[in-house]
């Protein structure tokens, strides 16, 4: 085993960070970006669809840097390096050399979907990290017989839990997997308990607030399988979108890693990774939610790979992936102005895989979800600032989900505009902030509706950016009179979908 790593997988990683560092700079701040940034401004512990820590973490980006693009995307940049360095790690520990390494590494680096989720603040970019150091522990606990390695994978999946709560199932699939083969002998030491220990603390805050709350994510989860907001996928579509996510090429070498990992002394791993791709399976999942598995079988795959003996094959075969990357990539991160996207997207005639079951305009919805916001703030402005100074101060400002609000919220103060209310996610848990409905700015919903629950509707505006999502082409209205109190009808605005 090499000592060292690999002077490539640096350069690789290096490469990963200039590239999310470069990206962007045509597109604007993406949908759910606005909603963390709202969050880190409401520290909890707890938020109705995410676990707590991407508010702390953009909390610190927004202390340390501003809330600049750059700014905010600086942590998931090198939460993308750190994968690349990470999968070389593994591959190491499992005996792999320097090829091997680099291999890992660049399979990270090329994978379209682990580029599309770590060029914005989300919990997905962070994710797969605490995985693969989950993952190297485990290895390394195998390898060694060092238990007291349990200590610092309760530690690392105890902050995992803080950031998703899908660490609970990779988890339980590493543990699954060592009770499924010989290394069940690994569990049987008071190390492990220390370490389950410590999990369950960092976890436990967590826990205190989804019990006191009734555990709005479960609800959540159920409204969305409900309403048939995510595209549902066959096992045969759910594996192809994998496959293209992670790059075709790379095909062959995260199933050799299956394979060698039943193969050898790491099956834990194997079954680990079998486990929880079936428990995903089971979630009607999003493409993106199996991610994390991936680079461990990244770097198992480059073992085999390592030991090929016609030298011209593995060159030829990553200059053949690097070409390939380079041609997916600008379909999974905004490294190219939307015109030119558009354009390019029509001559290779790839895009992006759809997540949701929404209308598209001309741009898929990872970019589509980066335009239009400051100008609705702009529109929304325009009314506020015409109404009469005394009528302001008891103006809410509504939105119809949590892009809108926190659009508000970010880009208000510069047009003087007071934080939004909604009902969506955790602005619900937050509430009318003492309106009473008397006076209304309202985004995104039907005249006619609004008709029925004030005594005044009127027109203020109608935005529409080419390059938006077709539902953010919105009407606004201001309306006065609501007909019952805000605080009496607010628990049938809540919207967790």
């Amino acid at each position: 085993m090499s000592k060292r790593l690999s002077a490539i997988v640096f350069i690789l990683a290096g490469v990963t960070l200039a590239l999310h560092l470069y990206a962007g700079r045509h597109y604007g701040y993406f949908v759910d970006e606005l909603y963390n940034l709202a969050l880190a401004r409401h520290l909890d512990w707890g938020y109705v669809d995410v676990a707590p820590m991407i508010g702390l973490i953009g909390r610190i980006e927004v202390i340390l840097f501003g809330e600049s693009l750059t700014a905010i995307r600086l942590f998931p940049a090198l939460a993308g390096a750190a994968k690349v360095v990470l999968a070389a790690l593994i591959a190491r520990e499992l005996g792999g050399g320097r090829f091997a390494q680099a291999l890992a590494a660049l399979c990270c680096l090329l994978a379209p979907g682990l580029l599309a989720l770590d060029h914005f603040l989300n919990v997905n970019s962070f994710e797969p990290v605490f995985w693969m150091i989950c993952a190297l522990l485990v290895i390394r606990i195998i390898r060694t017989g060092n238990h007291r390695l349990w200590v610092w994978f309760g530690l690392t999946a105890g902050l995992g839990l803080e950031n998703k709560h899908s660490m609970l199932i990779f988890g339980f699939g590493l543990i699954a997997g060592l009770l499924l083969t010989s290394e069940r002998k690994q569990l049987f030491n008071r190390w492990l308990l220390i370490g389950g220990a410590i999990a369950f603390l960092l976890f436990l805050p967590n826990l205190i607030w989804n019990i006191q709350h009734h555990f709005p994510f479960l609800e959540l989860q159920r409204n969305i399988r409900a309403d048939n907001r995510n595209v549902s996928l066959s096992l045969l579509t759910f594996f192809g979108e994998e496959t293209l996510a992670m790059l075709p090429l790379s095909l062959p070498i995260w199933i050799a890693g299956l394979w060698w990992l039943f193969r050898g002394p790491y099956r834990a791993l194997a079954w680990a990774w079998v486990i929880t791709a079936a428990l995903i399976l089971l979630m009607n999942p999003r493409i993106y939610y199996l991610f994390p598995a991936f680079p461990l079988l990244f770097a198992a795959g480059a073992i085999p790979c390592e030991q090929i003996r016609i030298r011209w094959v593995k060159p030829v075969y990553c200059t053949l992936m690097v070409l390939l990357g380079a041609l997916l990539a600008p379909t999974l991160i905004p490294l190219l102005p939307p015109e030119t996207y558009i354009r390019y997207a029509e001559v290779t005639h790839l895009q992006q895989p759809r997540l949701e079951n929404h209308k598209l305009g001309p741009l898929p919805q990872l970019f589509a979800d980066q335009f239009g916001w400051e100008e609705m703030v702009v529109a929304v402005a325009r009314i506020y600032n015409n109404l009469p100074a005394d009528i302001r101060p008891r103006t809410a400002i509504f939105g119809q989900n949590y892009g809108q609000a926190g659009a508000i919220d970010l880009f208000g103060p510069r047009y003087g505009l007071p934080p939004a209310i909604s009902g969506h996610q955790n602005y619900y848990l937050w509430g009318p902030r003492g309106y009473t409905g008397e006076s209304m700015i309202v985004m995104g919903d039907r005249k006619e509706r609004l008709e029925q629950l004030f005594a005044s509707v009127q027109f203020g505006a109608y935005v529409a950016h080419p390059y938006a999502m077709p539902y953010e082409h919105i009407g606004i209205y201001y309306c006065q009179g609501l007909k019952h109190p805000l605080a009496e009808i607010w628990p049938k605005i809540k919207n967790w979908h």
